[in-house]
Order: C-alpha cells, then structure tokens, then sequence
C-alpha cells in the first residue's frame, strides 16, 4: 500500500490537499479526498433570534412553553420553583388522597420535550427595568461572586405569568400564624400540621377544652379552594383518622368562615345551597357573615354584625380568602403609571398596556376590553332585549365576565408568537380604531368550559355552560375524567 499528497491547484484562493491511496495488487483501491475545509466557504449570516424571557412556570407560563415554537425565539426561563404543579388538586395532597409527585411534572422535562435550546434558571424576579428591556433577579439556591445571588437578564419579549400571592388583606396575625394552599408545599405543611393537631390533643395531660382546641379546623374562605379543603379535611377525618385516634375523633370541629351571606358565591345558587344544606349535615360549622379581624396563636377573632366580635380558639388555621399582587408586579405597576390598579393591565392582545414588548396572562393581569370600556351604554341597551330598563345578574355575567384561564391565555400567546412574522404582512386582527391598517392578531376570546366545586363524599357540584348543573356521584367522575385528561 502506497499513498501521496500532493496540491491540486488553487481555486479562489483555497488551495486543494488530494489524498491518493493505491493498492500494490491488481485491483486495488484508489480512493480521493478532497481535504477542503467546509469552514473556508461563506456561509450565509441568520438574523439573531428575538429574546423571549417567561417569568413562571404555572398554568400560564407552562401552557406558552408547550405551545411556543421555540426554534424561532431564544427562549429563556426563571422561576422560583423548577416544576409545574396541578393546583386544582392540592387540596387532595392536604388529606393524602393524592400524592405530590402526582401532581408536578419538572419542567426541565417539559422544556427538554420542545427539542429546541430554551434556558432555565431557578430564581426570582424581584424588579423589572421596561425602559432598558432588562429584569433583575436573584438565586436563592446559589450566589455570585459578590455573594448575593443577583443577576441581570435582557429581553426583547417579557412574559409576565408569575400568578399571585395569598391576599391576606392587611390581617394581623395571618402570615404568623395561618397556613396557605397555593404550593405543594403548603399542602405538605397542612397534612403534617393535622397529624400534629391529633398527636397533640392525644398527650395525656391535656384536659377536655384543650383537646377540642387542638381539634379545631378552621378554614377562613368560602370560595371552591377552601369548601374544597374543608370536604377534603372532613372525608380525611372520618374516614382515617378517625380509624387512628378513636379516643379524640368525636372531639373534632371543622368550620368554615365567609364574610358574604354565602358560600361558593361565584356559582349557582342551586350549587351554593346543596353545599351549605350538605356541610350542615357532615356537621361542619359554616360561618356566613363573619369577617376575621385578627388571628392569635391561639384564637380569631370575627366581627358579625349581628352578634359583634367573637374570638374563638383553635388547633389550625387555613387562610383561603383570595389573590394579592407580588411586591415586584406593585412597583412595576407604579412605573408604567398602572400604581391605582389592583393587577397589570393589558389589552385585547394581552400586551401590558404602555408598556413596549411586554404580556402578561394569569392571576397577575386584567384585560381592558375596549367595547366595554368604550361603549358600555350600548352593550347594556342590546343586553336588555325585553326593554325594561334592567338586567338580571345572569345577564351582567355575561356581559362582564372577567375570568380569564391562564391556560388559555398562554396558548392563544404562543400562537400568536409563532405567527408573528406571517402577521407582519398577512394581519388577521380588526381594523385599528387609532392608526391605519389592521392589527396583527384576533384579539383574545376566554371560552368558559364551566366550572367544579368537590364537595366531599363522593359528590362533586358542576356548573357547565348553557345553564347545565349537575351535582352528586355523577358530576365525581365527571370531575375525576377532567381532571385525568
């Protein structure tokens, strides 16, 4: 076997290294290389990709990611927590009914599915700069070599869909002393509080009163997360730790408190009043009315206006009254001129208003919606079909309902993302009522799919749309299949 190298010649200037391998016998091999570097020829320059930065990884942020075709963007990631959790299922992990590992999937795994380069990084947002296009966050898992953990990231599209934060309306003593349910976590530390809530009113040396304040559940809040709880606790109760602690198990209240005159006013009133008749007879104590004005360590006080303030003791306490807005979404809020607001506002288009690159979706926003906003006489003169000069509740809901799903929030986004460059020269949106032309996309449209409300053994309560309502063993595994799906 022989071989030579030789130069071919030039060509444009890249020389050519031939590569000759012969056989010394008959029949041999000749084999040619053409040793030219790919590298030497030009190869066309791609524009840089668009920054899009998300901020959380719930409903709405998560929903964007699958969505998203992440091969057009650089799409980066910053969330405190490194999973997606199913929050309409925390009350289950509370009782044991459902396990936390269940109900989280990580979300380096959804991200690995989208095949493409997306970053993420465990950390929070605690300031954001629109004017510079720049977030400021911070690592509470590791720190630079300053030692704070701070860092900056760039953006040319901001994602807000960081949800928010138990509305604890100023109450003294709430964050000391109550427990949340917004995070697995929180449904870890309840479950755990509730086995302690038993061991303790088991020790021998407490007296009577002592063990029934041991054994007070108290849930404050009568929308779906805390009837929920309650049922969930109930069924807990009755049906395990009653089987456990046989001595103490009659012992055991659960109340539910609620400033307005009902539970689950957000429903039916068929549904509200099957619920109330219902935790009636499972013997939990329903409050109405009442507003907590404080929370000790060891009692809450309610204001009535009937009866005044009462303070009553407990073992475990469970605060479930609504959403507050995080600190950082406040002061971003006072930068773009939003500070009177209770959440971000945004458009049709889920772009926070004056605000240049920015959405938002979930908990955290609002949308505006100009036909409302614009000609609100005119929406209620066509609503009144019957010319009486009034409308029925049933009527103003659908006209003004304002609850927009994350989830479909962030899927209508993330189509509009990946068409965005189509839409520059095929706009598919109305005529724009300022400027010419149209706009780019359809505005967002929430489709409601109705609404669930578990109600404790076996029976669930569903409102769906066209005036549809079920309740009992039925609308269970209604609820269940949903959920599974």
């Amino acid at each position: 076997m022989r071989w030579a190298a030789f130069l071919s010649g030039n060509r444009g200037g890249v020389s050519n290294l031939v590569l000759v391998v012969t056989a010394a016998s008959s029949g041999g091999l000749v084999a040619y290389a053409d040793s030219r570097s790919d590298d030497a020829v030009e190869k066309p320059q791609l524009p840089p990709r668009k920054k899009v930065v998300v901020l959380g990884t719930g409903w709405g942020g998560t929903t964007f990611l699958r969505n998203l075709d992440s091969r057009l963007y650089d799409v980066q990631v910053i969330s405190p927590r490194n999973y997606f959790a199913f929050t309409p299922l925390l009350p289950s992990v509370t009782s044991g009914t459902v396990e936390p590992r269940s109900i989280v999937e990580p979300i380096r795994r959804v991200l690995a599915k989208k095949g493409g380069e997306i970053k993420f990084w465990e950390a929070e947002c605690f300031k954001i700069d629109p004017a510079n296009k720049k977030i400021h966050c911070r690592s509470s898992i590791g720190t630079n070599l300053d030692g704070n953990g701070e860092f900056l990231v760039d953006y040319d599209y901001l994602v807000v869909a960081v949800g928010a934060r138990v509305n604890t309306f100023n109450t003294p003593g709430v964050v000391e002393n109550c427990h949340f349910l917004k995070e697995v976590e929180d449904a870890q530390k309840i479950r755990r509080s509730v086995m302690d809530c038993f061991e303790r009113a088991s020790l021998p040396y407490l007296n009577e009163e002592e063990r029934k304040k041991n054994l007070h559940f108290v849930v404050v809040g009568g929308g779906p997360t805390g009837v929920e709880f309650a049922a969930s606790l109930h069924d807990f109760v009755t049906e395990d730790l009653s089987k456990l602690y046989p001595s103490v198990q009659h012992l055991v209240k659960i109340s539910l408190i609620e400033a307005a005159d009902h539970i689950l006013t957000m429903f039916d009133k068929r549904i509200t009043n099957f619920a109330e008749d219902k935790f009636g007879r499972d013997g939990i104590d329903v409050k109405t009315g009442y507003k907590v004005v404080k929370v000790s360590k060891d009692a809450i006080t309610m204001q009535n206006p009937a009866v005044g303030d009462i303070s009553v003791p407990y073992g475990m306490a469970v605060w479930s009254t609504g959403i507050g807005t995080r600190p950082f979404i406040v002061e971003f809020m006072k930068q773009i001129g939003q500070g009177n607001r209770r959440v971000l506002a945004t458009d049709e288009w889920l772009r926070v208003r004056e605000c240049d690159g920015v959405y938002a979706v979930g908990d955290c926003a609002t949308i505006n919606q100009r036909k409302v906003m614009e000609d609100i006489s005119e929406i209620f003169r066509v609503a009144d079909k019957d010319k009486s000069g009034t409308l029925t509740v049933k009527e103003i809901q659908d006209i003004l309902e304002d609850i927009f799903v994350a989830s479909q929030q962030g899927q209508y986004l993330a189509r509009c993302f990946n068409k965005m460059k189509d839409a520059e020269e095929n706009p598919e949106g109305p005529i724009r009522i300022r400027g010419e032309g149209r706009h780019r996309f359809l505005p967002f449209r929430y489709r409601h799919l109705g609404q669930f409300a578990p109600l404790g053994g076996e029976q669930t309560a569903a409102q769906l749309p066209g005036d549809w309502i079920s309740i009992g063993h039925s609308s269970q595994w209604l609820w269940y299949s949903v959920y599974a799906t």
